[in-house]
């Protein structure tokens, strides 16, 4: 087997869709999948999309990868925006897919220029709302 953090691979659909979140904000969220040796697009969720609609996306016993872009209003009334990096790692997936997914995970985080907050979960409690909120502030 190829190194898994140097062997991997970023299909250029997934810059290209990171790039369309940040600038044009087409996207609430993107979900990645590791593929074989590469990381591809597996879900887009339109801006109408909510936080929950992006959890439940999230399959319950398979590692992923997602960005999320988080609309919040601070304590002085401004509104922001800051785009999480989320490493979904479920206990309950395969040990052998958790480990491809954390050795590929910095390299993969690198292409996606922008990135402000991150964050690794394990379970939907450590990814809840109240935890995104917490974090951008």
């Amino acid at each position: 087997m190829a190194n898994a953090a140097s062997g991997m691979a970023v299909e250029d659909e997934c810059k290209l869709k990171f790039l369309e979140l940040k600038a044009k904000r087409n996207y609430r969220f993107i979900i990645f999948r590791i593929d074989g040796q590469q990381v591809v697009v597996e879900k887009l969720g339109s801006p109408a999309e909510t936080y929950d609609d992006f959890t439940n996306a999230l399959p319950p016993n398979e590692c992923r990868y997602a960005v999320y872009d988080f609309d919040f209003t601070t304590t002085e009334n401004i509104q922001k925006s800051k785009i999480f990096f989320i490493a979904w790692s479920p206990d309950s997936s395969r040990v052998r897919m958790k480990m491809v997914y954390a050795s590929s995970k910095d390299r993969f985080k690198r292409e996606l220029d922008g990135i402000q907050v991150e964050l690794q979960a394990t379970d939907p409690s450590e990814m809840s709302l109240d935890i995104i909120i917490s974090r951008a502030l």
